[in-house]
């Protein structure tokens, strides 16, 4: 499926609705409603909201005022009655330029700047996602997070604590990042079968970080990026907003269709302007594996049409049992860009990644990289190199391997016992995820809403899809078993509301 375009113009221009993180305080004497009128004339007031400003729905400012939509009406009504605010159909209600804002100092049209910048705005449901997940009334069933009670506190007190012995200053470091760390990564990728010099080794702010890195500094605009469909959202997003033509590829259940790849290559005009994006080992969102096999006939392929591989490797570390070799290790002639991370085995707030490249590739995006921050966290990086060193961090993944297998047992069977008669799924061999799909199709933007009023947050899965998928994300890693058992008995209720 091609993505050029998908959503048209109108997504990059779509007016983003403002964060409200503010909530009146019911002790206060004076009455809820007017709290809250008095803070958004002061939003206006300020400039912080001029005119053209959209609001959130009437049901997330509720949500985010703490109040009942009567509360909510009784404030909003004499700004909507004066005409401060109005209500612009599909753009919702946003604030006016009446005579309220002549009263104001002259403000920019900073909707006219926001649409003119190059990324894309987010999908609805992909920005009530990230807003909701910090929502603590919501069990997060769909979340690319592991549980924060799965973290190795004591082992990581006790690295914070090395490193602090040792800190002597947090200045800018090397271009390609610390070379203890880029050195503690060498050593550590041996043990994954993948031989690779320091100086092959960029470290990057996050994983995504190198997606950006590769697309500013190595594609041309319009250059072809082949993807799985579905595939990462966050990919999608980065790509799109560098205007580059994403080409959707089928997956069967050992993951991407060789057929599919090989028939666009041959029909391709775009030799020398393309890339092939893959996550082959436990696959975001599906939790499916790329055999070895397979591998190794998606290398020949790509060696015999010249197109570049970007690997991204996020969840190799947490196969259960026998992880397949990466396309990195099997790849002697450089074919392959690989992207690693923590931030899905350890912690995301470290934001560090790295990627492992040819030398010129990888000097290139340091450059970028160095116009683009200037370096990734010195105390993080500082940090996961004693982790590495000490021998905590392998020693915390075999146990954290253990921990997502059997959260990861629990959760199937649960799907066995509720959503047997409804739905088709793969057990998957490690990671996060469970690609739930259902039989019958499903208004997925109301059983998204009906899912959050039932206290559950779910990741539709056409976010990661240019086409409907009648699926579903579910995520393993951020509950315990019991806490997704109770989320998903209520996801099935609401599944067979919508159904009846």
């Amino acid at each position: 499926m091609n993505y050029t375009n998908q959503k048209g113009d109108d997504v990059m221009k779509r007016h983003i609705p403002v964060q409200i993180e503010w909530h009146p305080d019911p002790a206060q004497p004076v009455p809820v409603y007017r709290q809250i009128l008095e803070w958004m004339y002061g939003k206006m007031e300020s400039g912080e909201w001029p005119a053209g400003t959209r609001l959130p729905s009437q049901r997330d400012m509720a949500r985010h005022f703490q109040v009942n939509r009567s509360t909510l009406n009784q404030a909003l009504k004499p700004l909507l009655e004066a005409g401060i605010l109005q209500g612009r159909g599909s753009q919702g209600t946003v604030v006016a330029s009446t005579a309220w804002s002549l009263r104001l100092p002259v403000q920019p049209d900073w909707n006219r700047y926001m649409t003119a910048g190059y990324f894309r705005a987010n999908q609805d449901v992909v920005q009530a996602i990230n807003t909701l997940e910090f929502d603590e009334r919501l069990v997060r069933l769909g979340t690319g997070e592991l549980d924060p009670r799965l973290f190795p506190r004591d082992a990581f007190r006790q690295t914070l604590r090395e490193v602090a012995d040792t800190i002597r200053s947090l200045g800018y470091v090397e271009p390609l990042g610390m070379p203890a760390l880029r050195q503690a990564l060498a050593d550590y990728a041996r043990k994954w079968g993948l031989t690779v010099a320091p100086s092959s080794i960029l470290i990057t702010s996050g994983a995504l970080q190198g997606l950006q890195l590769i697309s500013a500094g190595l594609l041309r605009g319009g250059a072809t990026v082949y993807i799985e469909d579905p595939t990462y959202v966050k990919s999608l997003q980065v790509f799109q907003s560098a205007h580059l033509r994403l080409c959707g590829l089928p997956m069967d259940d050992q993951g991407l269709s060789l057929e599919a790849l090989e028939k666009h290559l041959r029909q391709s005009s775009d030799r020398g302007n393309s890339v092939l994006y893959t996550i082959p080992t436990n696959h975001n969102p599906t939790g499916r594996t790329l055999s070895r096999r397979r591998r190794i006939q998606l290398l020949e392929l790509c060696n015999r049409y010249d197109l570049p591989i970007i690997e991204d490797g996020a969840y190799e570390e947490l196969t259960f049992e026998g992880a397949p070799p990466s396309l990195k290790s099997l790849d002697p002639g450089g074919r392959v860009l690989y992207l690693g991370s923590v931030s899905k085995s350890l912690a995301p707030g470290l934001r560090i990644g790295w990627m492992i490249a040819p030398e010129p590739v990888v000097q290139r995006l340091g450059d970028v990289k160095m116009q683009i921050d200037y370096g990734a966290s010195s105390l993080s990086q500082q940090v996961l190199a004693r982790f590495l060193t000490s021998g905590r961090y392998e020693q915390y993944l075999g146990w954290l391997r253990s921990e997502l297998q059997r959260r990861c047992q629990a959760a199937c069977q649960v799907l066995s016992e509720v959503f047997a008669d409804m739905a088709d799924w793969q057990v998957p061999q490690g990671g996060f995820y469970i690609w739930l799909t259902f039989r019958r199709r499903l208004p997925m933007e109301l059983l998204f809403r009906k899912a959050v009023s039932a206290g559950v947050l779910i990741n539709p899965g056409d976010i990661y899809s240019g086409c409907h998928t009648r699926s579903l994300r579910l995520s393993y890693a951020y509950t315990m078993p019991e806490e997704f058992s109770r989320a998903v008995r209520r996801l099935a209720t609401v599944v067979r509301s919508l159904e009846g």
